[in-house]
C-alpha cells in the first residue's frame, strides 16, 4: 500500500446552477513533506464544519483503483488529477473492502485510524458540474475512508501505508457504508450490539444505526 498524492485546498466560492456555493472540494496535489496534526493537513481547510472536518473526518483517503472505475463511467471527463474527489490522500491498495473500522495505519511519521466511510453530498455535483454525481457515487459504493489522527507527523507522496493495529472486528468500511446507505435495513441484535460497542465508531453513526 502506498500514498500516491497529498492533496489540499482552502474554501472557494463558485457559482453553480444559479447558486453561490462555498466549498473546499477543489483539492490540488502538493509536493514534499506535509505536516498533519489535529484535524487538518497543512494548507487544507473545510468550508462547512457542521458536516465536514473535525476529529472523525480529519483526513479523507480515496484509492486510485476507484479512478479506473470512474473513467469507465465518465468517459467525457478528461482531468483525472489526484484530489478530484476531494480526497486529501490518493492511495494505492487501500480498499474499503479490506480496511476495518478501527484499523490503525502508519503513514510517514503519522498514525491514522480508519473510522468511517464518506457520505456523498451535493458538493460532488458541483465538482463534476453534474447534478447526478452524488447519487452515482452512493450507488457505486466506493466511498473512500475517513481517518482520525492518532499521532501527528509528516506525510508525502511515495510513503508506504502500513497496517500497525488491526481492529478486533470483521466490519469493514465498505460494509458500514452499505448499512448507512440502505436505510431500510433492520439490523440483527447481535450485529447492532457489536457496532454499539466499537470504541472508534463515531457517536452520530451509533445513533443513526440504533434508530433502525
Amino acid at each position: 500500500m502506498q500514498l500516491l498524492s497529498v492533496n489540499v485546498g482552502r474554501p472557494r466560492t463558485v457559482e453553480w446552477n444559479g447558486r453561490t456555493i462555498t466549498t473546499a472540494i477543489f483539492k490540488q496535489p502538493v509536493a514534499g513533506p506535509v505536516a498533519l496534526a489535529g484535524v487538518n493537513l497543512a494548507g487544507d481547510q473545510q468550508a462547512d464544519l457542521t458536516v465536514h472536518g473535525g476529529p472523525d473526518k480529519a483526513v479523507y483517503a480515496y484509492d486510485g483503483a476507484h479512478y479506473d472505475a470512474w473513467r469507465a463511467l465518465l468517459p467525457e471527463w478528461t482531468d483525472w488529477s489526484p484530489g478530484l474527489f476531494g480526497e486529501n490522500l490518493t492511495t494505492e491498495g487501500l480498499l474499503e473492502t479490506e480496511v476495518r473500522v478501527g484499523d490503525v495505519y502508519g503513514l510517514g511519521t503519522a498514525r491514522l485510524r480508519a473510522v468511517q466511510p464518506r457520505q456523498p453530498c451535493y458538493k460532488l455535483n458541483v465538482r463534476f458540474d453534474d447534478g447526478g454525481m452524488a447519487a452515482r457515487f452512493a450507488r457505486l459504493n466506493r466511498p473512500g475512508i475517513y481517518f482520525r489522527v492518532v499521532e501527528p507527523g509528516t506525510v508525502q507522496a511515495g510513503d508506504a501505508l502500513v497496517l500497525l493495529e488491526q481492529a478486533p472486528t470483521t466490519i469493514t468500511i465498505q460494509y458500514l457504508s452499505q448499512l448507512i446507505l440502505s436505510r431500510t435495513t433492520v439490523l440483527e441484535p447481535a450485529q447492532l450490539a457489536e457496532l454499539l460497542t466499537m470504541p472508534h465508531l463515531p457517536i452520530w453513526l451509533k445513533q443513526n444505526l440504533t434508530s433502525r
